[in-house]
């Protein structure tokens, strides 16, 4: 997480305003891609259980909010949201040293 400050600051190049812009922007990529590459493993690994089980309510989406693959997605998002905003509050800066 230290490691965002290090490439904003080496981006922003001094500036305050352009520093805490790509720490956002670097976080939040970072934390989408994230989600992306475990949200298919998730997904993925649930299908292949529900194909391997023959039991079809583990993928239906057709449950609305008490689908399995959808619980296990807000949850991700959820610890994905915590885990970015850690990392945004770490590395932001109000004032200049």
């Amino acid at each position: 997480m230290r490691r965002i400050g290090t490439v904003a600051s080496h981006v922003a190049k001094g500036n305050l305003f352009l520093y805490n812009f790509f720490v956002v922007l670097v976080s939040f990529l970072f934390s989408l891609l994230i989600f992306v590459i475990s949200g298919l493993a998730i997904v993925l690994g649930l299908v292949l259980i529900a194909y391997l089980t023959q039991t079809s309510w583990i993928a239906g989406l057709k449950q609305g909010a008490g689908s399995p693959i959808l619980i296990c997605l807000i949850f991700l998002a959820t610890v994905t949201i915590l885990f970015n905003l850690y990392a945004i509050g770490m590395n932001i800066k109000i004032k200049r040293n």
